[in-house]
Order: C-alpha cells, then structure tokens, then sequence
C-alpha cells in the first residue's frame, strides 16, 4: 500500500528540465504563462488515490521562479488529474501569488456554493472537463452540464481537454455549454495529417461557429513528430506544429492563448526546454500585434477582467 507522504514517479516518464535557457525571443510587458501546473509536493499535498499516473513534485516556489526567469507576469494554473477534485495545492499556489496567478479547478457536483466562493477569492476563474480516456474515468455529461450552470453566474469558464478523433461526438456537448469554453492545446490535432484537411476544419469549424469558444495554441512538444532543436537541428522548433497553431492565432487573434504546460506532466519522449518553447511563439504570432493579443491582452481579458 502506498504511503500517503511518499509517492513513486509513475516509471518511463520524464522530469522536468531543470535548466531552462532564457528565451531570445523578449516577451512583452504584462505576458501570461496561461497554462501551467503544480503537482503538491505530496509530501503536503498528497496525490489523488484514484489518478492515472504519479507525477514528479513541482512546487508553486520553483513555477514562479520559472515565471521570473522566463519574463512572464503572470501565470494561470490549471488543476491536472493526478490531484482529483482536491484542489489544495492550487488554492495555496493562487494565495501565494499575490495576485499574478489565476487558477482552473476541478469539481465534482458535490462542490458546495460556499466552496465555489472560496476557490473564487483565491483566484479561481473555471473548471476543467477532461475527455482524455487514458488520464480520467468517464464523468456523466449531465453532471458536468450541471456544473457549468452553476459556475456560469460567477463568470468562470470552462476549459475541456479532448482529442481530435473524438470531437464529433462531443460536438453536441462543447457547442450547449452555458460559459466560455476553452480548448486545451487546440483539441490535440494529428499534425500529420494536412492543416486544412477535416479533422482539424472541424475544430477550425466549431470555433468560428461559436464565439464563446477559444483555443490554447500550447504544447507543440506533446503534438510533434518532427521534434525539438536538439532532435532534428532546425532553429524552427516544432515545424510541424507551427501551421496549426498559427492558423488559428491569425484566424482567431481575439480567443488564443499560450502556456508553457510546466511542469509537462507524462512526457516520455523529450522534456522542453521552456526557454526554448518561449522562442517558438513567434513562429506562431509572427508580429507584434499578434503576440500582444496571444500572450497579454486575451488572458488579461480572460482571467483578471
């Protein structure tokens, strides 16, 4: 039996990169890091019984030294799977912040109104539905409906993670939710298959449909094939990556946003260097004005509006 104060790393999956470069590309003022995570430490916040996998600690002190490094201001910290609904570790980074961290919770109908407040004032801005068959156990669509009108009068989002094949028969779903909807790493397309093909136009077909919804163009590092610098030798990093996001960056300029996914949780191929996924966002929102909206003013807007 596990202990509740010592947690074995799920095996094969990497750590994070604990040298970052500092980025060439200079991020300008009021950047927010919109998607980003803290895994305990389990030592004091112990790790879901019922999670998927077991991540390396990655405490709040080492993701804001990351964000200084990085020349972020901001961060938004989204709840991950392995904490469950136990949202402990996310309320004391978002406390801990003074005031340059919101946070995406997950909760279960359970929640009460007293708690939803409580999560608010610290900081909280959304809940999370993961679709992701490997990471989560099945929660009923009725459930998940109804936590989405209770949280829409506190003008929280919600933020849904799912991948591509499955955005059919989640349409439905996704297009009735009653708040602002935010995809996760843009519905994790197959970026070997063509940009303009139909599996990607129909999520390019979702978002222009439906104005509430917006996209994270994050994590070209979990989407590539080609690979990073240190793989394939290219400065552009993620070639094969670019031409998905940066479709929906100029498509959509108003509903992006951009994260580092620190501390990249189940990785097994490569872990990112972070410097070097902060190079990359020009390759994606090649002007200033594009950068502006990606990386200040939509999750400005977004989460401290």
């Amino acid at each position: 039996m596990e202990s509740t104060t010592t947690f074995t790393k799920t095996p094969g999956w990497l750590d994070w990169y604990a040298g970052p470069s500092r980025p060439r590309f200079r991020l300008p003022p009021g950047s927010v890091d919109a998607h980003c995570h803290v895994f305990g430490p389990g030592a004091e916040f112990p790790y879901a019984p019922e999670r998927k996998y077991t991540p390396c600690d990655a405490s709040k002190r080492q993701l804001f030294a990351l964000r200084d490094h990085l020349g972020f201001d901001k961060n938004v910290i989204v709840q991950a799977t392995c904490h469950g609904a136990d949202n402990r570790a996310l309320v004391d980074a978002l406390r801990a912040s003074g005031g340059r961290a919101r946070g995406v919770a997950t909760v279960r109908r359970s929640v009460t109104d007293g708690e939803l407040q409580e999560m608010h004032a610290a900081g909280v801005r959304g809940t999370r539905f993961n679709f992701v068959k490997r990471l989560v156990d099945f929660t009923p669509r009725d459930e998940l409906m109804e936590i989405a009108h209770r949280i829409a009068p506190m003008g929280w989002q919600v933020v849904i993670y799912f991948e591509a094949v499955d955005l059919p028969e989640l349409w439905d779903f996704f297009t009735a939710l009653p708040t602002t909807v935010v995809v996760d790493h843009m519905g994790r397309p197959d970026v070997t298959k063509p940009v303009d093909g139909p599996e990607f136009e129909l999520f390019v077909k979702m978002m222009r449909e439906h104005e509430n919804i917006w996209s994270k163009v994050s994590c070209p590092e979990r989407l590539t094939v080609a690979g990073p610098p240190a793989l394939n030798g290219e400065q552009n990093a993620y070639r094969d990556v670019v031409p998905f996001a940066r479709r929906l960056v100029e498509t959509f300029p108003d509903r992006v946003l951009w994260g580092t996914d620190w501390p990249h949780p189940n990785l097994k191929n490569h872990m990112p260097d972070d410097g070097l996924l902060v190079d990359y966002i020009p390759h994606i929102a090649p002007t200033a004005e594009l950068q502006r909206k990606l990386l200040v003013d939509n999750p400005t807007r977004l989460y401290w509006s």
